[in-house]
């Protein structure tokens, strides 16, 4: 699957630090120095059967952040991202509306790419369909039969779903850290069928999904049908990136269930080999009091933004402001604020002299390395604005080095 184009980056003057993150697993920050020279990263991507909210926006920007950080510290990357364009909300959406499931997953995929491009955001290198990923996911479901981690359960069609036994993997739970009570709680809401008789532990979790009518469907070894949900991470992942790759990535909301069952059925297809070094997890975006949610419509959407002739460079900024870690509700005024500001720093960045640059360079780099501190960095542009405007122009052309900095470290074009 193609993804988006990339934007020019500028080198930055000097190297940052080594980047520490925050890893869900042991709830503790980790320095991330990648262990093969290059840094790897897997973020779960899109089911895309409605536009690019806020939400959405938000994770990928904080983790264009760390791809940025480890380039800053003079590390090559390795990004890899999938699109779920097969999957039970995808084919209901197209049900409801009467559109072919396919148009409507290509028209949302591109407008996501789109949206990413304007938004800068550094394109993956493998950019991956569950649908073209099918024979890596039925390869690996066979290395889990191999291991005796699948069982069927037949269904009404005559056909059979594959299910994951969990208790497969000895460290099941290790990733998101959770007790069975508090999986059992939410593994209904978000896409598990702890209720299906047949299985043999509520958390067991759907593999391959055995033919039903009027659903797509794809032959195999394993009979007519079309992957789980999680296994498609699981593979896609190991394929393009191996084992014990530096970081596995999305919002919180995929700590359990998806992170998890992608960690353990990997890890039992490969019980030699750890899955992920760290967890990564982006906070919520709310609006009006909840979640965005394409289930619930709460969204604020990129594309509607753009529509409005609002600079993509302020909705960056905007969600720049928030620690990437935290939960917090889009507010139009913030919206407004990021626009003055953007204009202040384009300002700045344009005198022929300004305030020294160094610091700000040292001061913007040291912050991304502590856990993608956007907001502090920012603060360090916003002073940096602040002193030029208000006479300290010292620095012939430290406004040249501060467009590097801003658009290398933070993916905002000045």
């Amino acid at each position: 699957m193609r993804a988006w184009s990339a934007p020019v980056v500028p080198t930055l003057p000097s190297a940052g630090p080594e980047v520490q993150v925050f890893d869900s697993s042991t709830q503790d920050l980790v320095e991330l120095v990648p262990d093969s020279g290059t840094a790897r990263m897997y973020v779960c991507g899109i089911t895309p059967y409605d536009a690019t909210h806020l939400g959405h926006a938000s994770t990928y920007v904080a983790f264009d952040l760390l791809n940025r950080a480890w380039r800053s510290a003079g590390h090559a990357v390795r990004y890899v991202q999938n699109v779920t364009d097969v999957d039970d909300p995808l084919l209901e959406r197209a049900a409801a509306t009467g559109e072919d499931w396919v148009t409507l997953a290509e028209r949302e995929t591109e407008l996501f790419r789109t949206d990413m491009e304007a938004l800068r955001v550094l394109p993956p290198d493998e950019y991956v369909g569950a649908v073209e990923s099918i024979p890596l996911v039925v390869s690996m479901i066979q290395r889990l039969q191999d291991a005796g981690a699948v069982y069927a359960v037949p269904t009404d069609g005559g056909g059979d779903d594959l299910y994951f036994s969990v208790t497969a993997d000895p460290d099941f739970g290790a990733v998101s850290g959770w007790d069975r009570d508090q999986m059992l709680r939410i593994f209904a809401e978000r896409g598990g069928d702890p209720e299906r008789p047949g299985k043999k532990d509520p958390l067991d979790c759907l593999l391959w999904q055995g033919e039903r009518p009027d659903d797509p469907a794809w032959d195999s070894v394993l009979g007519r049908g079309r992957p789980g949900w999680h296994i498609e991470c699981s593979a896609i992942s190991r394929e393009h990136l191996g084992a014990n790759f530096e970081v596995q990535g999305g919002g919180s909301d995929l700590v359990f269930p998806h992170h998890e069952m992608s960690a353990a059925e990997a890890q039992v297809a490969d019980p030699e080999h750890r899955f992920a070094r760290a967890y990564v997890h982006a906070g919520m975006v709310a609006l009006d009091g909840e979640k965005m949610s394409k289930s619930k419509g709460n969204l604020e959407l990129v594309s509607r933004l753009r529509g409005q002739g609002v600079d993509p460079m302020a909705i960056r900024l905007t969600l720049l402001g928030h620690h990437y870690r935290s939960d917090w509700e889009w507010k139009p005024n913030e919206l407004a604020r990021s626009v003055v500001l953007l204009g202040r720093l384009r300002e700045a960045a344009t005198a022929p002299a300004g305030a020294a640059s160094g610091p700000v360079v040292e001061a913007v780099l040291t912050a991304l390395a502590d856990d993608l501190d956007a907001p502090r960095a920012l603060g360090a542009l916003r002073e940096w604005a602040d002193r030029t405007s208000a006479g300290d122009q010292g620095e012939p052309g430290a406004g040249d080095v501060i467009r590097t900095l801003a658009d290398a470290a933070l993916g905002v074009a000045l």
